[in-house]
Formats: C-alpha cells, structure tokens, sequence
C-alpha cells in the first residue's frame, strides 16, 4: 500500500506527536525525489532501526547554481511513491514550498570551514541551501534519526556538523554509496547520460580505484595526481573540476593516506556534473 503524501506541516506533527507519544523512534531520508535504488537503500536502513519512517521529497531552489538545473530536475512523485511501497515507509512529506519558505523568509543556515572546498569552490552558495532545508526537515519531521548516502561525503559531514553545532537532537547516519554494476555511483544526474556517456562516466569509477590502491600502498597523492586526472581526461570526461585526497573527519587536504581518508572528484561527461568519492585506508 502506497504510504500517505503529506503536503501540510500541521498535518505532519500531528501524527509525529502520536508516534513520539508512543515511544517509537522516527526516521527520516531527506531527498529532492527522483528515486533510485540508492535513496531506496536509505528507506530500507531506516526502517530496520526505526519504528517509524518518513521519506521527505522537496526539490530545494536554494541549493542549485543553475535555473536551468533547477527546473530540468525530475519531478516524479507517483513513480516515487509506488517505489517505496515495498520498503513500507509511514509517510511521504512533500511540503508546499511555503511550508518551508514561507512569505518573508529570511533565514539561511551557513556552516564555515566544511563549505569552502571542493563543491563549495564549484557551487557558491549550494551548502548553505542544504544546511537550511535540511535544518528545517530536521525540526519539522521531529525525527530522531536521519539517514544520507555517502555518496555526497561532503554534504553528510556538513549536515552533521549542523546538527550538532545547533544542538537539533538527531542521529545523522550514513550510508554506503550504491553503485550501478559498473561501478558508476546511482545518482538521479545519471538519467541524463547517453550511452556513450555511461561507458565514460564508469571510467572515473575504475581510475579512482586504481589509485586509491596506490594510496593505500604508501604512495604520494601528489605524485599520482597527475596521471590520475589525465586518464580521467583520456578517458573521455571534458573536464576535471577537482580530484582530492582528503581527511575523512576533517576534510582537511592530506599528502598520504597516513590516516582514515576519502578520496574525492568531480568531473564532467557527456554534459553533466558527476561526483563521486571512495574510502581510502590509512597505511
């Protein structure tokens, strides 16, 4: 059975209030919809540790560069819906958007030092976009547990810091990147590659790996750097934005995986926007 769609914030804490009431434990998954079977695995940790589960779908104008992104971006509620049916989920909120900006809104939840890099560098401005609606669905949805893809490593560890730096009392967990058999990270961008794009974009997959085998070796990120970017460019891919080894708590730039690392990329296929990262362990 499809679980109810819920538009109305009023009509949302009036059923968190009852399951709270009852001690039962919610979780959320915040998405912006366009579901894939990688938004599908956070449902379904959800509902193996929590009572209670509501999927959250907003397409949030605040967090795109681009109009253009903005209004190309799918909007498939009913085929989202039926997609969660077997994960059984309690609730589907998908707030008009004066429920999360109402008339004179003008709040923005900015959080320093995580922001600055990589994404950051590249899209001004789009952290601050999800720090705020992700603050909002934390206080609206009241949820005792969130759950993120660390698919956007970054973004887990920005929402994170919010969380705790504004004392919002929830468990943000995250969740291992699901991948297509080729390796390429299942994102909703996907939809928009032809074939040929595909085929590029499962390279980056395989060249980072690759390196991060070297790294975990002992070998130096900025002697392998080069060579790395300039496969990806071989490859197929028109542009690198950004390829980066980086601490995994702090993000902070590292040399050598002399400690639990990330290693990080953006870079564009067939005309789109793909990121990715990968775990790298310390030596």
């Amino acid at each position: 059975m499809t679980a109810p769609i819920l538009r109305r914030l009023a009509v949302l804490r009036a059923l968190t209030h009852e399951w709270h009431k009852q001690g039962e434990v919610i979780g959320v998954v915040p998405t912006m919809g366009a579901l894939h079977q990688g938004h599908l695995s956070l449902a379904e940790a959800a509902k193996a540790a929590c009572e209670r589960v509501i999927v959250t779908i907003f397409v949030n104008p605040k967090q795109f560069n681009n109009p253009e992104d903005l209004a190309n971006y799918p909007r498939t509620e009913q085929d989202d819906a039926k997609k969660l049916v077997p994960y059984d989920v309690d609730a589907i909120y998908v707030p008009a958007p004066d429920e999360i900006y109402p008339e004179g809104f003008a709040t923005t939840v900015s959080v320093s030092g995580l922001t600055d890099v990589m994404e950051g560098e590249f899209r001004p401005g789009h952290f601050d976009g999800v720090a705020t609606v992700v603050a909002k669905l934390f206080l609206q949805t009241q949820a005792d547990r969130a759950y993120f893809g660390e698919k956007d490593y970054q973004q887990l560890m920005i929402v994170r810091r919010m969380a705790r730096d504004l004392d919002i009392p929830i468990e943000v967990v995250g969740c291992p990147t699901i991948r297509e058999a080729s390796g390429l990270a299942m994102s909703s961008r996907n939809q928009r590659l032809s074939n040929k794009g595909l085929a590029i974009a499962a390279e980056k997959h395989r060249i980072m790996r690759a390196l991060v085998q070297a790294l975990e070796k002992g070998e130096a990120f900025g002697a392998l750097a080069p060579q790395a970017q300039a496969d990806l460019l071989t490859a197929g891919f028109s542009n690198v934005e950004y390829l980066q080894l980086r601490c995994a708590e702090t993000l902070e730039p590292l040399t050598h995986a002399n400690r639990p690392a990330r290693l990080f990329a953006a870079a564009w296929a067939d005309g789109v926007r793909l990121i990715d990262n990968l775990s790298v362990s310390s030596g």
